[in-house]
């Protein structure tokens, strides 16, 4: 019988940073850290707080060789280090049962990570992901107070208790008022999402819900945000919630939204809740100005991307008019996105054609993967913008522009797997990946058309449904 082999030492490295004091110190992806200061990190969190004494002791295994780092540096100075998993063994999974769940209906083929249906609040921390704060014991609780892990995202999704249970399909549930309190006395703030379904969690419950939670001091948002489902998602799961809001349901959730921003404003001077753009759009209604967003807190949970994505063109206009950009160096573009924001952004077009003189065809992108109710750019898969984009008749030189939210967090892929590098070499055209109008009008008055790899993105959300990094230096070769 052959033995089985032991599992390697301590937590590979998947990339450090060109000069840092790891770099320096001839650390490098594929070597492993074993301790710190003689304690083994149970995760990315132990290494970032344990590595901000002002001496530290690296225990690694160095070119298969076991040794020792020592580093003297200032408390703020980190080493350069990032581990190919932060979770390091393994994240914390969910226990509900959610009916709304999207990890229910992805269909097969993504990308790995994406199935996972974690429920971690160290990923909370690290990327913002949103847990529900059901699975914590308390050794959980003794370790966020004693590292202070603030903030947390939390899906609420009611405060009542037993509807809450309901929603989570979970009867052992705590009761998530308590949590908050409890979070409240260790130091810890949250920004809370409502994942809002029609006739279940909506009218009063919403309202009692945003009443109760602007009475913790500690919560800092509140993010409303409508329920959503693939085909095959909405196929298995009979239960009325699992519908689309109507445009009348949606304009009443922002009338709600509304009234308690208002009232939040008058006694702290900041809005605290907030509906997603999904409703808006939905509702024909008016979005609000980018004061009402308090900075954009909850950004990624799609709460004011359409308002960042008029002020930049609000922006780019002024610069275009006063004489700030030069010509255009393209006679024609293509901008694909989801058919959610496909009007707003036809009329942005429209415009920044007139003004450059270039014809910008918005091609509004169908999701055949999930289905018409999932209409974000951000969830396109490659072969859907394949299939849209190919259809176009327009020249081999035509640029063209794509989300960058629809690729993962290092920039190299989209949700089916296909990479950026695929997707040019399928439709023969030049791709650029941006986030705003203003962005196209960059590339397209440039001297020449040189787009980068997409990179990684500016915010962290999501980076642990990505499939692992490469090194630094394949990082910075790879272009999708």
């Amino acid at each position: 019988m052959t033995p089985r082999a032991e599992p390697a030492p301590g937590q590979p490295i998947a990339s450090v940073d060109a000069g840092s004091l790891a770099d320096e110190a001839g650390l490098r992806p594929g070597d492993r850290v074993v301790a710190v200061n003689g304690v083994a990190p149970r995760d990315a969190i132990d290494f970032r707080f344990r590595t901000t004494e002002d001496f530290v002791a690296l225990d690694v295994i160095h070119d298969g060789a076991p040794g020792v780092v020592e580093f003297e540096k200032p408390t703020d100075e980190t080493l350069g280090i990032e581990f190919t998993g932060e979770a390091f063994g393994g994240t914390s999974l969910c226990n509900n049962k959610c009916f709304f769940c999207f990890l229910k209906g992805l269909p097969k083929g993504l990308r790995r990570p994406l199935y996972v249906k974690d429920d971690d609040y160290r990923l909370s921390f690290l990327h913002g992901n949103f847990v529900t704060l059901t699975n914590l014991e308390e050794d959980a609780w003794e370790r966020l107070a004693e590292q202070r892990l603030s903030p947390l995202n939390v899906s609420v999704h009611a405060t009542d208790p037993a509807l809450r249970r309901e929603l989570l399909g979970n009867p052992r549930a705590p009761d998530v008022r308590e949590q908050l309190r409890r979070l409240a006395s260790i130091g810890i703030d949250v920004q809370t999402q409502i994942v809002v379904c029609p006739g279940v969690n909506d009218g009063g419950a919403l309202d009692e819900t945003i009443g109760e939670l602007l009475t913790h001091d500690n919560v800092l948002t509140i993010g409303a945000v409508p329920v959503g489902n693939s085909i095959d998602g909405e196929a298995r799961i009979d239960h009325p919630g699992m519908r689309a809001h109507t445009p009348q349901e949606a304009r009443r959730v922002v009338r709600l939204v509304g009234r308690w921003q208002r009232r939040a404003r008058e006694e702290c001077g900041r809005s605290r809740v907030f509906a997603s753009d999904e409703f808006y759009l939905r509702a024909g209604a008016r979005i609000p100005s980018a004061a009402r967003y308090d900075g954009f807190p909850q950004w990624e949970n799609g709460v004011g991307m359409t308002r960042s994505l008029l002020d930049d063109w609000s922006r780019t206009r002024r610069r275009i008019r006063a004489g700030r950009v030069g010509p255009a160096r393209h006679g024609r573009a293509l901008l694909a996105c989801g058919t959610l924001i496909a009007p707003t952004l036809r009329r942005l077009a429209a415009e920044a054609g007139a003004l450059l003189g270039v014809e910008l065809q918005v091609v509004a992108t169908p999701n055949r993967l999930f289905g018409g109710r999932v209409n974000v750019s951000g969830l396109i898969p490659g072969a859907d913008f394949a299939a849209a984009l190919t259809a176009d008749a327009m020249d081999g030189d035509t640029p063209v522009f794509l989300p960058r939210s629809s690729l993962d967090y290092y920039g190299r892929r989209f949700l089916d797997d296909m990479t950026a590098d695929d997707l040019e070499i399928a439709l023969r055209r030049p791709l650029a990946f941006v986030y705003t109008v203003g962005e196209v009008v960059e590339w397209l008055t440039a001297a020449e058309w040189s787009a980068p790899a997409p990179g990684r993105a500016p915010r962290s959300n999501g980076r642990s449904w990505a499939p692992e990094p490469l090194s630094s230096g394949a990082m910075a070769a790879a272009h999708g």
